[in-house]
């Protein structure tokens, strides 16, 4: 099932304009996800709309947007009154200036999305904002609506497309002044930084994201099928804390010791190309035989090792 679009629109360069779709560039829908439930009945949790007062349930029909003011008093805002006020931008990306990428901040980023063309018409039109804006390596800055809010938006070529991210606007944005005016101002001394050197140059490598696991979805995945399996669950031993660094030069120099101790290790693991993994949805490995997840010879059997999670594809259907 292909992606939904997030918004639908024109992208539009002065006179040149052309139908395009924006789709979200990344998803947490992979990711392990808990529903609450009763424990006492194992049924899942349901959450209602009320009345702060009087407790009775409110339809959506009945639910309009309300700004506080003072204690329990609100300006009530109409659909039709947010409709009213909508901006060109709800159906417009207008592009308003080209800067140079360097010159954004990341503290102002925050999340990717795919634009393409929408439908067979204007390829072309497309094409030519996309080279354009390559040929002057720089970021092209517009407008878009989502969910009835304005966003600022960055554009990029991205391969055969584009690449929009969504930018803060200054009062989203915290001074770091409030929070860097009290570190000390430490001299360091020379040797102390060649050694912090060292340590960096043995950890230094490439930027390769397929190489990233996260250790806390893959054992969540692990204990849910442990659970599965009716396999006992060990108490994790919490290591005990070695203590705040009292010499950080004996610190460093230890740090550098055990880097060159692990680095042929670590040669040997980097040079091993992993697996590669299948994007999409988690698929939990054990089948659930009758009502209580064990079939009766399972019961007599020691417990089965849960198998190492992986993951289907991503029009594989949620198991679980």
């Amino acid at each position: 099932m292909a992606p939904r679009a997030n918004w639908k629109g024109f992208l539009r360069l002065s006179l040149v304009t052309c139908p395009v779709a924006l789709y979200p560039a990344t998803s947490d829908t992979e990711k392990v996800s808990f529903n609450q439930i009763n424990r006492k009945t194992g049924h899942r949790i349901k959450y209602l709309k009320v009345d702060a007062e009087t407790g009775d349930e409110v339809t959506s029909e009945d639910i309009v947007k309300g700004y506080k003011v003072d204690t329990d008093t609100y300006i009530e805002v109409t659909k039709d009154e947010l409709d009213d006020i909508a901006l060109d931008s709800t159906h417009t990306i207008e592009i308003d200036e080209f800067v140079p990428k360097t010159d954004i901040d990341s503290r102002y980023l925050i999340r990717p999305y795919y634009l393409v063309p929408d439908g067979k018409v204007g390829h072309d039109a497309f094409a030519v904002i996309r080279e354009t804006i390559r040929s002057m390596n720089k970021v092209a800055i517009g407008r878009v609506v989502l969910t009835n809010r304005e966003h600022i938006i960055a554009i990029e070529p991205l391969e055969s497309g584009l690449m929009g991210t969504l930018l803060r606007y200054p009062y989203e944005v915290r001074s770091e002044k409030e929070y860097f005016d009290d570190i000390q101002d430490v001299k360091l001394t020379k040797d102390m930084l060649d050694l912090a050197k060292h340590i960096v140059e043995k950890k230094s490598g490439t930027f390769e994201p397929e190489l990233f696991e996260d250790h806390y979805e893959t054992a969540l995945i692990d204990l849910i099928n442990k659970k599965r399996a009716g396999a006992p669950i060990a108490a994790k031993v919490t290591p005990k804390s070695s203590g705040n660094v009292i010499n950080l030069m004996d610190a460093l120099k230890k740090s550098l010791a055990s880097e060159k101790d692990a680095a042929p290790v670590a040669k040997v693991a980097k040079g091993k190309k992993p697996k590669k993994r299948v994007d999409g949805q988690r698929e939990m490995l054990l089948p659930i035989a009758g009502k209580g997840g064990k079939t009766a010879a399972a019961k007599d059997a020691p417990p089965k090792k849960a198998d190492k999670p992986v993951r289907a594809t991503a029009r594989t259907k949620k198991a679980g």
